[in-house]
This record gives structure tokens, sequence and C-alpha cells, in this order.
């Protein structure tokens, strides 16, 4: 099992729980998120004076998948968050991280059942 872990931007994410939900992908958490990468944050102009803001929203989704739906949830993922067919700074990552244990706290079921 493994906990896929993809920062996109705001502006994405129906594209990409469309896109996951075609490839039978249905639970997933959703949490707003801040942050910079390369971008750096942007400049913005406000009643005539510039500021700068460090942080930039962002979407974190989180999605725990067996092992034989990770390469379909990444490349869905991938594809869906990315912005022109070339991509730009500030699409997004991807984080894949293992998962040891799981259980469903309904009914105790352990393993990649419970998943």
């Amino acid at each position: 099992m493994k906990l896929v872990v993809a920062i996109i931007q705001p502006t994405k994410l129906s594209a990409v729980r469309d896109a996951l939900a075609r490839i039978e992908v249905g639970r997933l958490t959703v949490c707003e998120a801040q942050g910079y990468g390369r971008q750096r944050g942007q400049t913005e102009l406000y009643r005539g004076y510039e500021y700068k803001t460090n942080l930039l929203r962002k979407v974190a989704l989180e999605i725990l998948v067996n092992d034989d739906f990770l390469d379909r949830t990444v490349q869905a993922i991938t594809d869906a968050a990315r912005t022109g067919p070339e991509g730009s700074i500030g699409d997004g990552k991807v984080f894949i991280l293992p998962v040891d244990r799981v259980v469903r706290v309904s009914d105790g079921l352990r393993g990649a059942e419970a998943v």
C-alpha cells in the first residue's frame, strides 16, 4: 500500500477529482495548503503599494491506494494537474510514501482490504 500526497493548484482540483473517478479511485482527503517552491511567491499591487506574498494557495490531496493502483493514480493526477501540454512552474508535486499498516475504524478490518 502507498500513500500518494499530491500538492496541486486549487483551480485543478475538479479536473483531478474527475480523472481519479475515471480510474475508479473514489476515496481521497482534500486539505487546503500554502507554500511555495521554485516560484518563490508572487508580487502584488494593492492601493499603489507593492508587496510580496510569500505563500501561495495550494491544495493537498491524500490518497491511499493498493500497489496495483499506484501507477495509474499518479498518471491521472499528473495529467490532470498539468497546465498546458508542457506544464509550468507551480503545477505541483506528487509524493509517494510506503504504508505499513491500515486499520478501518468502523469494523477493525486490517491490511489491504481496509483500503
